[in-house]
């Protein structure tokens, strides 16, 4: 699954975000569940702007894994599950390993292989101020869903190691139009199928197409943000709001 060959060499340097261009990046603390009566000493971290630090950070390899956050009713665990084996895996290789907003706070096991466990927002600054701070030698981004694919491009071009999938890959098959390209290069059966960026075109391809049609755009997973459209309205409708 992982390319281990890369980890530990050298990258460019982060281009960050607007906020480190001026000198804001973030502080971490670990999660008071004793009400200051005792000092706290579990690996749950969030980060505030402020001056004082509460957590180090060892010298030891280290792996990354973004996970999908909380889960919610009526969502499957299969992200969780997934980056709950990545951590014991880890773990195994003796690698630290570091999770931001990544598993869910109720994966108490998976949690137990974790080193320290960074409840942030999954957005490119929150990653690269935790990337900033802990230099792994590897972030996985491929277990958490939807959302920790979306930035492996982003993070690539910053210089973060993505260990595993190649973020092009990721694209490649997140990209309805690409990957529809590729199923053709390789003789692939697949249905009928176009690719719309605006409602005209939409409606346009739908009609050569034939109704009715699947809707629905690239980079989702699963059956999320998707529509089955009788009639060339419904089509127009649902790429414009999905525009």
């Amino acid at each position: 699954m992982s390319n281990w060959r890369n980890i530990g060499e050298r990258r460019p340097p982060l281009c960050g975000c607007s906020a480190r261009r001026y000198g804001v990046t973030p502080v971490f603390k670990r999660v008071d569940t004793c009400a200051a009566e005792f000092e706290s000493f579990h690996t749950r971290t969030l980060s505030t702007y402020e001056d004082e630090d509460e957590i180090g950070c060892p010298v030891a390899p280290k792996i990354m894994i973004l996970g999908s956050g909380p889960n919610r009713i009526g969502q499957g665990i299969e992200f969780d599950y997934c980056c709950c084996h990545a951590a014991y895996a880890t773990a195994r290789r003796r690698f630290r390993n570091d999770h931001g907003e990544l598993q869910s706070g109720d994966s108490i096991d998976g949690l137990r292989h974790s080193d320290r466990l960074y409840f942030e927002p999954l957005t490119l600054e929150d990653v690269l101020a935790i990337v900033e701070r802990e230099k792994p030698q590897g972030v996985i981004v491929q277990f958490g869903g939807q959302t920790p694919l979306n930035l492996a491009l982003e993070l690539k071009r910053n210089g973060v190691p993505i260990v595993g999938t190649a973020p092009e890959s990721i694209d490649l098959a997140e990209d309805r139009r690409r990957f529809g390209r590729l199923l053709d290069e390789l003789k692939i059966p697949q249905p009928r199928n176009a690719t719309a960026l605006v409602p005209e075109e939409a409606a346009r391809v739908a009609g050569e197409i034939g109704l009715p049609v699947l809707v629905r755009p690239s980079y989702v997973l699963g059956g999320r943000a998707m529509v089955i459209a009788y009639d060339v309205n419904t089509v127009q409708e649902y790429v414009a709001q999905a525009a």
